[in-house]
């Protein structure tokens, strides 16, 4: 059997000499040589491919965030799905989503240049170790790991572990990605417009039961009532306008408004005020109010004063219109009286011809309460029948003054109605802050409440009066509020930005520190005991230390000594520098570093071991 060959000694692949402590490093088998060298061990996290994926990954995000961030404001957002009935996390709120989705996105990337930092802290002693020559407090007694990172920064500081300080600071500048993430997503409601259809449930048409008064008096009632509690227009009735009713899509709408064309009349009452208005007296029991329009038009009513102190009625205008004209047709004079307070006999009276225009319109309905929107003519309804034609010919009723009917419930309706609507306007006039007299003082007082309250039950009345049942599909236009989800432009700007930052420089941190490790091998993780032991067993400065000492005392044995990493065997190997002064007896050693020579072998040196101190006192 032939012997193991000798290996070459130098002083780079023994151990020094040392007055305080004997080392056997130059005892441990050559690596590659005399036994196996295992594989040098990298951890996953430092491996430069997974590195730069994540850091290219980081730099796409951040460029991707700015372009979604221009797209949600050029489109107003991106629609949110909602699917209620086959939902399986229904019990989550989707603002909840919004916040918590993209913060679970960030949490691994976060936690990887966390543990990315974590490592190269790890290493930093080993590095250092590598480059040689390095203090007790610069690698065997610094450990990055048992500090936070603010006391990281300022040691690194210190010890100008530039690349340390600076994956520090980006470890700790990840900690925002997570509340950033969070804020990213802001879920509105916007008006989204699409196409829909809809069912007109009406079309123009005289009712057959119009002579029956019913539709008459029911508007007549509303309209009453909505003087004395303030009611808005019904749905599909507008200012002068009545549109054919039609049903909503079904399902409910946030909000919702829908646009139709649809047929609608307007009604046009034509109120105007006497040009000349007469009060005569006749007796204690017979009182005329004359009123003249025009010199072909003008009227009187004569009225009992013991009647009451307020008095108000209609009649027809049959002297203003052809004497064949239908009294249903016939304009109409509304009269008013009012004995003041101080026994002036107040009158006045208002002509109005009532009219209507048939047009197709486009119009909107509120989903809400049902409203109806303004009204605009697309074009004139030309269709020809019994409204537009005969019997009707496009006249409108006056609705006040009815033929006379043989039925007394029709009588009664008639009654009814013929008072109730100056009845009603006269009640708004009484309304006023100052009372009926500020209404009678004011010219157009009168001629505007009757206008808008004649105009409101004419309008009323036309639902049921000139339109009959009909079923037709229509095209509409479904305007709601939909939720759309927005990315918030604040956070979107800091965390495209972080990204971006924190991806380059991660990058460029790790190719450095990835150099800086070229002449480090090690087989295992440093961070166990056996690992620290199997670097450190032979290098004999453990001599120097107890398993009491504390940082500072470990700290005084150690100091005069240098360290590095033995390039033969990877030991860490300390040497003597008599540069430095002992700390804890001010004895100064002699200047150099104490070389160590080869003779004629191994067999040959002679080590000693001095002892910093033989006792320890306690």
């Amino acid at each position: 059997m032939s012997a193991s060959p000798t290996p070459t000694v130098t002083s780079e692949t023994i151990s020094p000499r040392s007055q305080r402590f004997r080392a056997s490093v130059h005892n441990i088998p050559t690596p590659g040589t005399e036994v196996h060298r295992p594989k040098r061990y990298e951890p996953i996290v430092l491996n430069i491919y997974i590195v730069g994926s994540i850091a290219l990954l980081m730099i796409c995000l951040g460029i991707a965030l700015e372009v979604a961030l221009r797209l949600s404001n050029k489109n107003s957002g991106t629609y949110v799905y909602y699917f209620p009935t086959k939902n399986l996390i229904s019990f989550v709120s989707t603002e909840f989503l919004a916040s918590f989705v993209p913060t679970l996105m960030v949490v691994p990337l976060a936690y990887f240049w966390a543990v990315a930092d974590w490592m190269l802290r790890w290493y930093q002693p080993y590095v250092t170790l590598s480059e040689g020559n390095a203090p007790a407090a610069r690698s065997i007694l610094l450990d990055y790991i048992a500090l936070n990172r603010l006391t990281t920064l300022y040691h690194s500081l210190k010890h100008r572990h530039w690349l340390i300080n600076i994956s520090t600071l980006t470890a700790l500048s990840v900690v925002f990605m997570q509340p950033l993430a969070g804020s990213l997503f802001q879920i509105r409601q916007v008006p989204h417009t699409k196409a829909a259809t809809v069912t007109s449930m009406r079309g123009i048409g005289l009712s057959p039961t119009i002579n029956q008064l019913t539709s008459f008096l029911a508007s007549a009632g509303y309209a009453e009532a909505a003087v004395y509690n303030n009611l808005q227009d019904p749905p599909f009735v507008h200012g002068g306008w009545s549109a054919a009713p039609f049903s909503a899509p079904a399902g409910s709408v946030l909000n919702g408004t829908l646009a139709v064309n649809t047929t609608a009349i307007q009604t046009h009452v034509n109120c105007i005020k006497p040009t000349s208005f007469t009060t005569t007296n006749l007796t204690s029991s017979d009182f005329v109010l004359s009123a003249i329009f025009s010199p072909s038009c003008n009227g009187s009513v004569s009225l009992n004063p013991s009647d009451g102190t307020d008095q108000f009625s209609v009649t027809a205008a049959s002297t203003c219109t052809s004497s064949y004209q239908d009294q249903n047709f016939q304009p109409v004079f509304f009269w008013y009286y009012h004995l003041s307070d101080n026994g002036d006999a107040l009158g006045t009276a208002v002509f109005c011809q009532p009219s209507i225009a048939i047009s197709v319109v486009t119009t909107t309905m509120n989903l809400n309460d049902g409203s109806m929107g303004d009204c605009t003519i697309v074009e004139p309804f030309n269709d020809t029948n019994n409204v537009t034609g005969n019997p009707l010919n496009g006249e409108a009723y006056n609705g006040l003054i009815f033929d006379a009917s043989n039925n007394s419930y029709v009588t009664a309706r008639a009654l009814a109605i013929n008072s109730g609507i100056p009845g009603a306007i006269y009640s708004f006039a009484s309304q006023q802050p100052d009372g009926p007299d500020s209404v009678f003082n004011d010219p157009y007082g009168f001629v505007n409440a009757t206008k808008n309250i004649y105009t409101q039950y004419l309008s009323l009345a036309a639902q049921t009066i000139y339109f009959l049942p009909d079923n037709t599909t229509i095209s509409a236009q479904l305007t709601s509020n939909v939720p759309r989800l927005f990315i918030e432009a604040l956070p979107a700007y800091f965390l495209s930005l972080l990204f971006i930052c924190v991806g380059i420089i991660s990058l460029i941190i790790h190719i450095l520190h990835k150099r800086s490790r070229r002449n480090l091998w090690l087989t295992s993780p440093p961070g166990s005991i056996a690992a620290i032991v199997s670097l450190t067993s032979r290098s004999g400065f453990g001599d120097l230390l107890l398993p009491y000492d504390d940082v500072s005392r470990m700290k005084s044995n150690l100091a005069g000594l240098t360290f590095r990493l033995d390039k033969r065997t990877g030991a860490i190997v300390a040497e003597e520098d008599f540069d430095v002064v002992s700390t804890s007896d001010n004895i100064a050693l002699l200047s150099g570093k104490e070389g160590y020579g080869v003779g004629v072998g191994l067999t040959d040196l002679s080590l000693s071991r001095t002892s910093s101190k033989d006792k320890i006192e306690f």
